[in-house]
């Protein structure tokens, strides 16, 4: 009798094992998963979409993707699945408009998925998508625009439709387009920068305009390229000089510990001139979208230039050249110590030590438009602070890679560095930023 009970208590927990087992494999329920970007909502004349189907239990068994307009399914995507085990799987197709023959408007698309379980666990998920070939239209404000080699331009354009991305590409440079209020219609305006080696037709000059659905426009600006010639200095090294200097960028970077003071100057000049730029310009990428600035910039009070913008420096050391550099600001000496003052109202995006550049600080005056002040001996001033236009943020001095005491004075879009005296010009500002601005009127 009790060998009896054990049977019937073993085959019991053979049925219950057999079926646990028949339902977590073979007889699993569970359905897949479709999974498709927000991204899909609209489509182009050439779209890249990417579905991705998966299934927990014994994997996919089957995969299909179809778009369909005016009852006619076209499919873009059918798989099938021989082997068991292909728990997820990630579909790239490409929806071309003119190929598959699809017109403006909407369409479904269908994405289906079958598992390998004994019942074929099925899911179908439809997700309306709206067809549209038609790229923005650009509706440029600015019938001229004349532009310094190293200097600025700002311009002012409206678009037919709102745009995933839009700005103004110079060469292979982007800089992006802010929404603004033109004659209280909406539209965008531009800040970029021209290289110091512009020249007419070079480089390309263009706005761009790309919609929701991949559609992309462009539209050259009419530019005139004014001629200008920058300045070349020949500057030579006293031991002095980097005797006084090289040790406290030794101190600073260990890889200069044991070097010569001409090797760390050639280091100095050169990679960590290159990374401190990379710096600066990772900073600027973050500015507010909307003018924070008003009025002339100001100018260091009681200053006098020491170097320009542009200019060209050759340094040599006992008699032969040993490095060059592009001085990208305005130099300004006047006392030891002398008060900064914040150029425009904007926020502080840096405070602190910037190699070459000594004790510094950048504000973002919004739009991608940065000022820099550099070689500071004391700031006076934190970082997301808000700073009015002549509140001062500290004082002039002689840290990084400075001679004696004054202010490096540096004007950027977007990270890019333009020449400063545009921005202490109120006829320049009135002619070629806050006109451009009211074209819309």
């Amino acid at each position: 009798m009790k060998r009896k009970f054990w049977y019937i208590v073993w085959c019991l927990i053979l049925l219950a094992g057999g079926g646990w087992w028949f339902f977590l494999t073979v007889g699993e329920r569970g359905k897949p998963v479709v999974e498709i970007g927000a991204d899909a909502a609209v489509i182009g004349l050439r779209k890249e979409l990417t579905v991705t189907f998966s299934d927990s239990g014994r994997g996919l068994g089957h995969t299909e993707i179809v778009i369909t307009q005016d009852n006619q399914p076209r499919v873009l995507s059918t798989i099938d699945y021989p082997e068991t085990g292909v728990g997820r799987k990630a579909i790239s197709v490409t929806v071309d408009a003119a190929t598959l023959k699809l017109h403006d408007g909407p369409a479904i698309l269908t994405l289906t998925a079958v598992d390998h379980a004994l019942w074929k666990n099925r899911i179908t998920v439809t997700h309306p998508v709206t067809i549209d070939s038609l790229p923005p239209q650009i509706f440029q404000l600015n019938t001229q625009n004349h532009i310094n080699p190293g200097g600025t331009c700002v311009v002012a354009y409206r678009l037919s439709e709102a745009a995933l991305l839009t700005g103004v590409k110079v060469g292979d440079l982007f800089y992006p387009a802010y929404p603004v209020t033109l004659a209280g219609k909406p539209g965008y305006a531009a800040y970029f920068a021209l290289p110091l080696d512009a020249s007419p037709g070079v480089p390309q000059i263009r706005i761009l305009a790309r919609d929701q659905a991949g559609n992309e426009t462009a539209s050259g600006i009419p530019a005139l390229i004014q001629k200008r010639k920058f300045r070349s200095d020949k500057m030579v090294l006293s031991d002095g000089f980097l005797g006084q200097k090289m040790p406290e960028f030794q101190a600073a970077i260990p890889e200069l510990r044991g070097k010569t003071p001409i090797e760390t100057f050639a280091y100095v000049n050169t990679l960590l001139r290159a990374d401190n730029l990379k710096t600066i310009q990772s900073v600027c990428l973050k500015s507010e979208p909307r003018q924070l600035w008003q009025d002339t910039f100001l100018r260091m009070k009681n200053a006098a230039p020491m170097a320009l913008f542009g200019d060209r420096r050759t340094y040599f050391y006992g008699g032969k050249p040993v490095g060059e550099s592009l001085h990208i600001g305005v130099d300004l000496a006047s006392l030891v110590h002398a008060p900064i003052e914040a150029a425009n109202s904007g926020i502080v995006r840096f405070t602190g030590l910037l190699g070459i550049y000594g004790n510094a600080v950048i504000i973002d005056h919004g739009m991608g438009l940065s000022t820099l002040y550099a070689h500071m001996s004391g700031i006076q001033v934190k970082p997301d602070q808000t700073v009015k236009r002549g509140e001062v943020i500290g004082l002039s001095g002689a840290t990084g890679l400075a001679g004696g005491d004054h202010l490096h004075f540096g004007v950027a879009i977007h990270g890019r560095f333009v020449d400063p005296r545009e921005w202490w010009d109120p006829h320049w500002i009135a002619d070629n930023v806050t006109k451009k601005l009211e074209a819309g009127s």
